[in-house]
């Protein structure tokens, strides 16, 4: 491994990953008009973001780095796949793995895996409920469009919040941190869906501001432990999301998990590790009707 990969590896190890992520989403949500300017101009240059998607073309337009990075975009820019049958890619970004999860272990880089019922935060109900299941990990890059949508319909029957550390997932932590994605915080909502259960998991990451629903806002809990919040038959609102609406949105980048059960999704056999997706486009089909 590379020295300078070596330091920054180290590097998360050593900082205060929580303050530097809070003092980082701090300046984001800057409103200072030079400063804001300053820093989206830099970063649509430093990572090519093509603005032309953007439902607000103009950067001098956006209240504060964070209104910039997670950004609406113009309907067409996105179209739907209009297969019925088909399970959307949640989001932007490049496909980290993508498989089959094996004896309750999910494959992460070379020479790592993590259990999945440590993903779920400890719960082997849920977790059986995606025993020998579908996953795919979604990795978006800071220049990703930053919204994640839903890939198929479903009704949302619980969310959790996960407490845990702040590495960063970019691909050389990932290929370096042992079970990254279950000691990061991070926000699981189980749905049920015509396919039965299905989760989208929003892994938090260094720098990440926080991790927002469309539901409940901004999710960060205070104290310590798993949150669990259930929406039940009984409750005042059932929360049902279409295929392809928005679930939630990262303050700066981080990784999408989705898991389904066993038997339920096929994903594209040209769908790999590595692999660019976008929100609406095909990943995979339902297996049965």
């Amino acid at each position: 491994m590379p020295f300078k990969d070596r330091l920054f590896i180290l590097f998360q190890y050593l900082v205060p990953q929580h303050f530097l992520s809070q003092l980082i989403g701090g300046l984001a949500e800057c409103r200072s008009p030079w400063v804001k300017t300053l820093f989206i101009t830099w970063f649509v240059r430093r990572y090519h973001v093509d603005m032309r998607d953007a439902l607000v073309e103009d950067a001098n337009e956006y209240e504060s780095f964070n209104a910039f990075f997670t950004r609406s975009l113009k309907a067409e820019a996105r179209p739907i796949a209009d297969e019925e049958r088909a399970v959307l890619s949640p989001a932007d970004g490049t496909v980290s793995q993508v498989g089959t999860i094996k004896q309750g272990r999910l494959f992460q880089a070379k020479g790592h895996d993590y259990s999945l019922t440590a993903l779920l935060g400890g719960d082997e109900k849920n977790a059986l409920n995606f025993s020998s299941g579908a996953y795919a990990t979604v990795y978006l890059s800071p220049g990703d469009y930053h919204r994640v949508h839903m890939p198929v319909a479903g009704t949302l029957r619980e969310m959790l919040f996960i407490p845990g550390k702040l590495f960063s997932v970019n691909n050389t932590t990932v290929r370096q941190v042992p079970t990254i994605f279950a000691r990061n915080e991070r926000v699981v909502c189980l749905f049920d869906t015509e396919l039965g259960p299905m989760a989208v998991i929003l892994i938090g990451a260094m720098v990440v501001g926080s991790i927002v629903t469309s539901w409940a806002g901004r999710i960060n809990p205070p104290g310590q432990g798993v949150k669990s919040v259930r929406y039940t038959a009984f409750a005042k609102k059932t929360i049902r999301l279409e295929r392809g609406e928005e679930l939630g949105h990262f303050k700066l980048g981080s990784t999408v998990i989705v898991l389904f059960g066993s038997g339920q999704v096929n994903w594209k056999s040209t769908l790999a590790a590595g692999s660019v997706v976008r929100f609406g486009e095909k990943m995979g089909e339902r297996s049965c009707e």
